[in-house]
Order: structure tokens, then sequence, then C-alpha cells
């Protein structure tokens, strides 16, 4: 039996924008389904909203997202904040986006494209159990922990 399983982010009105920064960042293909696609009358509010995302990268890395309907705030559902005191990470946030490559060279990247508008809580550098590790929080509001996997 194999089992995949694929982070699913329910925005507040920009999965659209996300999703699309999401595929710049990782390259890959995108789908995006709107309300109206599926049936809803292209006249309703909400019509243009995304119920179905997603990005997928020959990578492996996947992503999906969705609008909640009737959800305003152009903020990832569930928000909270994130920050880091004396080394230990303070958060509301339900959950983080966890992401690994096999090199600096190679997270570097990455980094520096969803570290665009971003609010950075821990820079990307070498830590005690990584070359390395950084945390942000991107500008559609979700937390990305990055690190280095190879040993």
């Amino acid at each position: 039996m194999t089992i995949q399983t694929t982070t699913h982010l329910n925005f507040r009105g920009d999965a659209n924008a996300a999703l699309e920064h999401y595929r710049d960042v990782f390259g890959g293909h995108l789908v995006l389904t709107t309300y109206a696609d599926l049936g809803m009358p292209a006249e309703a509010p909400g019509s243009d909203r995304i119920v179905f995302g997603l990005v997928a990268a020959e990578s492996g890395f996947r992503i999906m997202g969705y609008d909640i309907p009737g959800a305003e705030g152009g903020t990832i559902a569930g928000g909270g904040s994130t920050r880091r005191e004396q080394g230990v990470t303070i958060t509301d946030q339900a959950l983080f986006v966890s992401l690994g490559a096999e090199t600096l060279d190679e997270l570097q990247g990455i980094w520096d494209a969803l570290a665009v508008d971003a609010v950075v809580v821990e820079p990307l550098a070498a830590s005690a159990w990584s070359a390395g590790f950084g945390m942000l929080t991107d500008r559609f509001g979700v937390t990305w922990s990055v690190s280095v996997t190879a040993a």
C-alpha cells in the first residue's frame, strides 16, 4: 500500500494568487477550478474563487488550496502568528508547511522566492541539527519551516 499526503490550505479569497506564487517558486503543473467552473452562476458573489487548486511538480512538491465560500480577508484561514524567542518557536497556528531539500544551495533559491514580502521568523542558516534551517510566514499567511535534510 502507498499513502501520499498533500497539504491542503484554506484561503479567504487569495487561493489563486497563492497557488500561482507556489507554482512560480516550485515549478510544476497548476490546476485551478473556480466555483463557476462547477456550475455556480457567474454573477454570483465568489463564483470566480477557487474551489479546487493544485500545484504538482516533478520534484515531488504538491500543495492544494481553495477559497472558503463567503470568507474574506485575503489570508489563510486559521492564521495566527509565529515568532522565535530565545531559540523556541512560539505560535498559535495550527500547522506549518515543512519543506526539506538535500542541499543548502537548492533550499536557498526556494527560500529567496518564498521570502518575498514574508515575515522571517528564523533566518535561513546552519543550525545544531541541519546545514540549513529557516522559518518564515509568507505573504499569504502560510508559515514554512525549511531545512536541509541530507546528513
